[in-house]
């Protein structure tokens, strides 16, 4: 299942829908020290709001930077009418609580989707800002038309980030959802069962070709350095069970950063009053 070239459609799609809300669209990122591999990620972000027409608005904080400092910024970017949406780049160094500084930022401009208060629309079936990930996947699932209604799907990885909110967004489709995670007893018989498999745990081949039955769609989330190469949580030799599966990289990554985007252009519709946003 090729993320790429999906992603390429979509972000076509969202230089279209810039240009049709007659106002400019912003994102600001905020990179707290100097994780490399963080400022990868944004700096790639950066480049694809540029492709599409977003104005990408960059800050860097030095690593010794205080919460308060960066809540400070936090709350001028929620009152700034350049900032349409608000990327606080995770994770922060180890002095600053990332749920306080998650919970900073308006739930209008919440692009990454991990706000409680969007946590809690996508919970309750409606959903405003939808984790890039997850959303990223879905649109995966559903450009390939893998069948979801009635499907066993299995979801390995409990996180804020990806595994919860996969399971709700699955669960909306109609498919049967089983969360799995470190203290899952016998993970290869749960996983077995399933038509669809998510691996979301960041362990490199964890997911094995005994544990997958023959034709199951499989969606590789994960990005593990192992002797210099990129590799995500299923084993090469799924390959030759699975009916579908997302190649690491260019599968998943490319549609987070899609989703990404459409929730910046989603931000700019609720601000621009195109859409009502829930409690405003």
């Amino acid at each position: 299942m090729d993320g790429k070239a999906l992603a390429a459609r979509v972000r076509a799609e969202v230089a279209g829908e810039v240009e049709e809300i007659g106002r400019p669209v912003g994102l600001a990122t905020v990179l707290v020290g100097d994780d490399q591999a963080s400022a990868i990620y944004v700096r790639r972000k950066q480049e694809a709001c540029e492709e599409v027409g977003i104005a990408p608005i960059h800050y860097e904080l030095s690593g010794d930077t205080s919460e308060q400092e960066l809540l400070a910024l936090v709350a001028e970017l929620n009152d700034d009418d350049r900032v349409t949406g608000i990327l606080v780049q995770l994770p922060l160094p180890d002095h600053m609580d990332e749920g306080r500084v998650i919970r900073s930022i308006a739930p209008v401009k919440d692009v990454d989707g991990f706000h409680p208060a969007s946590a809690g629309h996508l919970l309750q079936g409606e959903p405003t800002f939808v984790a890039a990930t997850p959303a990223g996947i879905m649109e995966i699932l559903r450009a390939y038309e893998i069948p979801l209604l009635g499907a066993r799907a299995v979801v390995v990885g409990r996180s804020n980030i990806v595994g919860k909110p996969m399971a709700l967004l699955l669960l909306g489709e109609h498919a049967t959802v089983t969360v799995c995670h470190s203290r899952t007893r016998d993970l290869g018989a749960v996983v077995r069962e399933a038509d669809v498999v998510v691996a979301a745990v960041g362990r490199a081949g964890m997911v094995t070709s005994e544990m997958v039955k023959g034709g199951a769609a499989v969606v590789d989330v994960g990005i593990n350095r192992v002797d210099g190469k990129v590799v995500g949580d299923v084993a090469e030799d799924v390959r030759g069970v699975a009916g579908y599966l997302t190649p690491v990289p260019g599968g998943v990554g490319p549609m987070t950063i899609a989703s990404l985007l459409r929730n910046t252009v989603r931000a700019a519709r609720y601000q621009s009053g195109l859409l009502a946003f829930p409690g405003a």
